[in-house]
């Protein structure tokens, strides 16, 4: 078993806990819940489930980069959402990183969120070769 890497961009949101923003073991990528923070400035989006899911995947694919990763590599996603009616504005906009690509994905609703956000996600994907 190859060394655990930890990854860490300026590009995404620094970990606000006992945590990595992603690690990379034997050519897989564990990327950490993303929210929707700007990364320069620290500012939680506000506006809707839409543009708050634009700025999670303006994270996830910055740390993706990082680590060697692309969207495309993206093998399985966790979608937490804050309330499950969100879940089509959610997804149009999804669907509009990953085109074709279909990784498996489980979406959930969860009770609270980091910093009150209303959409977070985590993704698990392979290393670029």
């Amino acid at each position: 078993m190859s060394p655990i890497q930890t990854v860490q961009t300026d590009r995404a949101p620094a970990a606000i806990g006992p945590y990595s923003q992603a690690v990379v073991v034997d050519g897989w990528i564990y990327v950490s819940g993303q929210i929707p923070l700007d990364p320069e400035t620290g500012d939680q989006e506000t506006g809707a489930v839409a543009e708050q899911t634009h700025q999670v995947f303006a994270n996830l694919k910055a740390v993706l980069e990082e680590a060697g990763g692309r969207l495309h590599t993206v093998v399985k996603t966790t979608v937490f959402l804050s309330d499950m009616g969100a879940f089509q504005e959610m997804n149009g906009v999804y669907a509009e990183y990953f085109g074709d690509h279909r990784p498996a994905r489980s979406t959930v609703e969860a009770a609270g969120l980091p910093k009150g956000v209303d959409v977070e996600i985590d993704a698990i994907a392979r290393v670029m070769g």
